[in-house]
């Protein structure tokens, strides 16, 4: 009997994959990495491979999943099945990946862009339960969003609504993936987080970080928080600049939709308060006083890394009706 769902997270960095009953409860998980520079073929293919092991690892096999969700970061035309573009997926154009998974698992898919599915699974069983006006941020590679107003999620005609990653927040500044300069996402996601405490060292600034530079040839986002845990000037510095872009970004979307919370999810919020105390503080600094804006909750993800596997899964839930 195919009771089980896969939910399917597709990351610049990593593939993560869950395996779900139709009641959403988990059953396993597994990571690989996306390798992104293979292309599409090579990362569907990545998809079968790593699901035949995920469902191996739990005494089950693809005859007992009767649907597969994918949440792909980029553009997403939901429509069509297509992803036309993702930033941090470079070789993924006009690519029909509902169609190539369907084909390649031999199951019913569902398509949609990776942070909404995170929001949707936040906002059914997550810290947005109950709440019918939210937005999720998704922090990885680049910066995802989700917005859901009055209950329902914001897609657009062409289902690129809620790109919140590429809103510009200092116009001239650095050069995002997108083409776009000043993007919050090029100054607060954890890839480019990492690229600017590297830069730094490389300039010749000293600091603790220059060890895992020297070590292993580079820093990685988990470096600057942990040494600037420790004290060091520079990490410090590079993480505030972090909490001062997204909570910039707060103070954006808070007047754009007037949400009840803003939740963060992804692979950077393992930073706990390093990272969420700061953002509250600089959107307090920030946020005028005239439209009570000054209340809105801040968090983290109730369902942390696993709300984006959550909401795919979700989703291909209505496959399977």
């Amino acid at each position: 009997m195919t009771t089980y769902l896969l939910g399917i997270d597709l990351g610049g960095t990593n593939i993560k994959i869950g395996c779900f009953d139709t009641a959403l409860k988990l059953i396993g998980k597994i990571s690989v990495p996306t390798d992104a520079e293979m292309g599409p073929d090579f990362i569907v293919d990545k998809f079968y491979c790593a699901s035949e092991e995920l469902l191996k690892q739990n005494d089950l096999s693809l005859a007992d999943v009767c649907a597969v969700g994918i949440g792909s970061p980029g553009s997403v035309n939901l429509t069509e099945g297509v992803v036309a573009a993702a930033p941090n997926l470079p070789l993924f154009k006009n690519v029909p990946l509902k169609e190539m998974a369907s084909r390649r698992l031999g199951k019913p898919a569902i398509l949609e862009n990776d942070a909404n599915a995170a929001c949707w699974a936040e906002h059914i069983i997550g810290a947005g339960k109950g709440s019918d006006h939210m937005i999720l941020l998704t922090l990885g590679t680049g910066i995802g969003g989700g917005i859901i107003t009055d209950g329902r999620l914001i897609h657009g005609p062409s289902g690129g609504a809620a790109e919140l990653g590429h809103l510009i927040i200092y116009p001239d500044g650095r050069l995002c993936g997108c083409g776009q300069n000043g993007c919050v996402e090029a100054y607060a996601s954890a890839n480019s987080t990492a690229a600017r405490a590297t830069e730094t060292v490389r300039g010749g600034v000293r600091s603790s970080l220059e060890t895992p530079l020297k070590e292993h040839g580079k820093i990685t986002c988990k470096d600057v928080f942990q040494h600037a845990g420790h004290g060091d000037a520079v990490a410090k510095e590079v993480v505030e600049g972090t909490a001062k872009a997204l909570a910039l970004l707060c103070v954006q979307l808070a007047n754009v939709t007037d949400p009840e919370s803003i939740v963060f999810a992804g692979g950077m919020i393992a930073a706990g308060d390093a990272l969420l105390g700061p953002i509250r503080r600089f959107y307090k600094q920030t946020i005028g006083h005239v439209f009570n804006k000054g209340s809105l909750e801040i968090c983290f993800a109730a369902l942390g890394e696993d709300a984006g596997i959550i909401g795919a899964a979700s989703l291909a839930l209505t496959a399977c009706r």
